[in-house]
């Protein structure tokens, strides 16, 4: 019988007098973490020896913690309206980051939040580097005897729904009882604010045994601040956005790179007389790029889209609203196979419409405007939206390999990494000191996918370029100490300087391919170790219009469209006011040029030597700098009216 409380302390003291004195618990990744309860046991358990604990989990979210200045002035107000004053941080997360887990007290990670955990010697020792997909057969290896997990409920509580994470409680306890062990305890703590999505989201409120019922306040969802988008973001954006086939289907990742492809498609959708003009000014020739003739299309959606992707979230709000996502597909083979081939009777079609989903997805994460936008779908698009096992979204083996193949014609899997090298792998997760980044998730599970699929096609989208120690230093290298994705698997990449088509292809047009999308600043070197390496042939001649591959040529050809709003700062809203925008900038432009110690100093020095005559005073005073007190406060006021001024024309 499923016991129901209320009082987050009566619930520990509950789960410990029905579970073992080993706790070995599982908790979701992302937004169904349910924050309150972790921590009241983990205050519990932190306390007592006798009860040794290992957490499951992944991607513990924790709002963002900037260091003293700058960062700090703008973040600290920020982050409390984002997150609210009283937001429940993490216990473990805290006690990780300074490397203060108790002894008997473990936590194990597959996915960290990106960069948090570089630091922490506990995280980096405990990850396991696992596929999406093999979490829950790894869960049920190490006994997992309770699962934690926020959901929302109907107005009686009688049923109630996983909502925002369907990926891997379902898969979990079956994994765990099949191997024999006693299904785990199955705690739920209901959240108010977590929209309900129907469907296979769904159970009767005594699958879980005990539910708990907090009383308010209750604390905002966990709230993504949407990211600017720069010229970088957006070339790579519009790029990916021309190997979409009409009538496909659609993944994407997360952040700025997802946010410009996603804007990117609808504007080819909703004008696009605007999408081809940048396409053009971009480069004349995309139109004829082998790998847009044979895979994409720079033409508006008459099919539209299907989108099957592991994580929902702002871009697919997008594409929904524009009308680009809207491919329904149903879970019956032959109805399937009738609706690709062209045989489909109109009372197929009827079935199709009325039963058919557009988007299918394991679990969400966004922003505010995206939870809000969830709990005001109309009936139709509620429906259209199905929250599934990671097993059914993430890979085509092991439920109905047939239909997934069937719904998921033309796969576009668009992820990103952080480096590539010259003969095609990719690093997505981690540093060639071992250290972990992130984790790779359900990368290598799309990358996989797309090769398995007829008409599937992986693109890995980077930036050229990144800024370390104050100097460029190019992102497509020779090699590099750490890979996410085999260069056998090697398919599409893109940077901001166009597409690279490595499939099948033999290593020496893969290095040319690759070369040909790295930063002009890098690419001779880079065909020179090739040369060295007897990967590239002696009389190669590196063609002219590389050169124009430069961070300022691709400002120039992008600016009319900034200008005019076609490519805009926020292309899915911001989170943002307009000055905290115009602060984003001045920031960003101040962290790009004082990433060195002779960077600082001449920055510094400019900066107390410029004198402006018409100041942002709202600005200043946002940062409440508007009467600075003391030597920093004043440095700190004279480099903010630097960054300022120096941004103000490109805003």
């Amino acid at each position: 019988m499923t016991l129901r409380l209320e009082d987050l302390d009566e619930a520990v003291a509950a789960m410990l007098q029905r579970l073992p004195p080993a706790l070995h618990i599982g908790a979701p990744l992302g937004l169904g973490k349910p924050h309150r309860l972790l921590n009241a046991l983990y205050e519990r358990v932190a306390a007592d020896p006798a009860r040794p604990m290992t957490l499951y989990t992944a991607l513990s979210l924790d709002p963002p913690r900037a260091p003293p200045g700058l960062a700090r002035r703008f973040m600290a107000p920020f982050a409390e309206r984002q997150f609210g004053a009283g937001f429940p941080r993490l216990a473990y997360v805290d006690a990780l980051r300074r490397d203060a887990l108790p002894a008997h007290v473990s936590v194990e990670e597959f996915y960290l939040q990106s960069g948090a955990m570089l630091g922490s010697a506990q995280a980096q020792r405990r990850y396991a580097s696992l596929n999406y997909t093999h979490v829950a057969r790894a869960l049920a290896d190490r006994g997992v005897n309770c699962i934690v997990q926020k959901v929302a409920a109907n107005d009686d509580v009688s049923r109630l729904s996983l909502s925002s994470n369907t990926d891997l409680t379902f898969d979990a306890v079956d994994a765990i009882v099949a191997a024999g062990h006693p299904r785990p305890l199955l705690v739920a703590e209901i959240d108010p604010h977590l929209p309900w999505l129907d469907g296979t989201a769904v159970v009767d409120a005594d699958w879980f045994d005990l539910v708990i019922a907090p009383p308010g306040p209750h604390p905002k969802l966990f709230a993504l601040p949407r990211q600017p988008v720069g010229d970088a973001e957006h070339a790579i954006g519009l790029y990916a956005s021309a190997l979409v086939r009409d009538g496909g289907t659609l993944q994407i990742g997360i952040g700025a790179l997802a946010d410009a492809l996603c804007h990117a498609l609808a504007l080819r959708h909703v004008d696009n007389a605007a999408y081809r003009r940048v396409l053009h000014a971009l480069d004349p020739t995309l139109e004829a790029h082998p790998a847009v003739k044979a895979s994409g299309g720079l033409e508006p959606f008459e099919q539209g889209l299907y989108g099957c992707s592991e994580m929902i979230n702002e871009g697919f709000r997008r594409l929904v609203e524009a009308g680009v996502l809207r491919r329904k597909v149903v879970d019956k083979a032959s109805l399937m196979q009738r609706v690709n081939d062209g045989s489909a009777s109109p009372l197929d079609l009827e079935l199709l419409e009325r039963d058919g989903q557009f988007l299918h997805g394991a679990f969400y994460l966004g922003s505010q405007a995206f939870y809000d936008w969830l709990h005001g779908l109309d009936d139709a698009t509620r429906r259209g939206i199905g929250m599934k096992r990671v097993s059914e979204v993430n890979e085509l083996y092991g439920l109905d390999e047939g239909l997934e193949r069937l719904q998921r014609r033309d796969g576009r899997f668009f992820n990103t990494c952080m480096m590539a090298t010259a003969l095609g792998a990719a690093v997505s997760d981690g540093l060639e000191d071992g250290r972990v980044v992130s984790g790779v998730g359900g990368q290598y599970n799309f990358v996989a996918m797309a090769h398995a699929l007829p008409g599937g096609r992986s693109a890995l989208l980077l930036r050229a370029t990144r800024e370390s120690g104050g100097e460029a230093e190019s992102n497509i290298r020779w090699n590099y100490g750490h890979t996410t994705i085999p260069r056998h698997l090697r398919d599409l990449y893109i940077t901001e300087y166009g597409i690279a088509d490595l499939r099948g292809q033999p290593d020496e047009d893969c290095v040319i391919a690759m070369a040909g999308i790295t930063d002009a600043r890098f690419a001779s070197q880079l065909l020179d170790t090739a040369r060295r390496e007897r990967k590239l042939r002696g009389d190669f001649a590196m063609p002219a219009a590389w050169s124009a591959h430069t961070r300022e040529r691709l400002a120039d050809t992008l600016a009319p469209f900034r200008r005019d709003g076609t490519l805009p700062d926020y292309p899915l809203g911001s989170d943002f006011a307009e000055v905290e925008q115009r602060l984003v900038r001045a920031l960003a432009w101040l962290q790009a040029r004082t990433g060195s110690r002779r960077g600082k100093l001449e920055t510094v020095a400019a900066a107390l030597a410029y004198r402006d005559a018409a100041a942002d005073d709202e600005a200043l005073a946002r940062m409440d700098l508007a009467a600075p007190r003391g030597i920093g406060a004043r440095i700190e006021a004279r480099l903010l009216r630097l960054a300022l001024a120096r941004t103000r024309a490109s805003g």
